[in-house]
């Protein structure tokens, strides 16, 4: 195992800013991982895996180690459902087209999302109407104080929006090794009144979907809204939607009668924030190499060298104006550091 010095992160975070890590370490098995986590020279430990959810803003002055245990494997199957394993390293959508080779549903809206397996938990990611707490069966994770190893059921996550026990309490405290999903093999449950998967599978002249076609419609409308980050940087969505009470939705909405709202439990209704940026006139919007995409005002975007503190400052700006305009809160999704 080489600790590498001066590691520019560029290639490690799909903003593409380019900030260096004091030191680096790529992880690719548990043994290698308690290893790192036993060095007496290097006190200050930053996670990195897929670098999709993060924003770089400074230098690291600690070791990165950046995750990526490789293999994936079905543990049991019964001929209705099947219980997967993906290692902390492999590649969201690629566990989602291999999962789909397999005949197995249950992932299919949650096609082309950025990123590792081992976050996936983390931030409770979700497209279309899918969440992965709906397929989510347990998680293995490193205690970083203890090198002990746990295991988390999906009680033990506390999945919320965009949101888990990992965001929170376990914050800064686990590692997380490998995901198990619960997915079907047959009577799949599609979800397709979400977005535009509908439309899309008119357009693609299917009437009885199956979960691969789930999937291409997802892959579809995705690429045809949210930019590629190996050609344009950007983290996906830059916001978290808001979710306010009903009776501010009432008021606002009589003052912005268009202005779109998903009813949620609690009396609560969950507004697009991508919306209310747009609508604040930021969709297109640029100011030097730091802007909001063209198609999708949710994705902020680095069209070559905007710095991590530049494109901060735009979604300052947008907060700002969203907050102003609206009287609502809009909050980073994507991790600022």
């Amino acid at each position: 195992m080489e600790v590498l010095k001066d590691v520019s992160l560029k290639p490690y975070n799909t903003f593409g800013i380019d900030l260096p890590a004091e030191a680096f370490v790529e992880i690719d098995s548990l043994d290698t991982l308690l290893k790192a986590l036993s060095f007496e020279d290097h006190p200050d430990f930053f996670i990195l895996s897929g670098g999709s959810n993060l924003l770089l803003t400074a230098p690291l002055r600690a070791l990165v180690l950046y995750i990526n245990i490789q293999g994936k494997e079905i543990l049991s199957q019964d001929g209705q459902t099947a219980i997967i394993r993906a290692m902390a390293g492999e590649n969201w959508h690629e566990l989602v087209l291999w999962s789909l080779g397999k005949g197995l549903g249950g992932l299919e809206n949650l096609a082309l999302i950025p990123g590792k397996c081992g976050t996936a938990p983390i931030q409770n990611i979700g497209a279309y109407g899918v969440e992965l707490k709906d397929v989510f069966h347990a998680c293995e994770a490193v205690e970083m104080a203890t090198g002990i190893l746990h295991r988390f059921t999906a009680e033990d996550c506390s999945f919320g929006y965009r949101d888990s026990f990992f965001k929170q309490e376990g914050k800064g405290k686990y590692i997380i090794t490998s995901v198990e999903l619960k997915l079907t093999q047959t009577n799949h449950r599609l979800s397709t009144s979400y977005g535009a998967i509908q439309e899309e599978l008119h357009r693609m002249g299917i009437s009885e979907p199956a979960p691969g076609d789930v999937a291409k419609a997802v892959i579809a409308i995705r690429q045809s809204k949210l930019p590629d980050p190996k050609v344009l940087g950007n983290s996906g969505s830059f916001f978290k939607n808001p979710v306010i009470p009903t009776a501010q939705y009432a008021i606002l909405k009589e003052r912005f009668p268009e202005l779109p709202g998903y009813p949620q439990e609690g009396a609560r209704v969950k507004v697009p924030a991508g919306w209310l940026i747009e609508k604040c006139g930021f969709k297109g919007y640029r100011k030097g190499d730091a802007g909001v995409h063209q198609k999708q005002a949710l994705v902020l975007v680095n069209y070559g060298n905007a710095s991590g503190q530049e494109v901060l400052k735009l979604a300052r700006q947008i907060q700002q104006t969203v907050q102003e305009t609206y009287g609502i809160a809009i909050v980073p999704e994507v991790n600022i550091v």
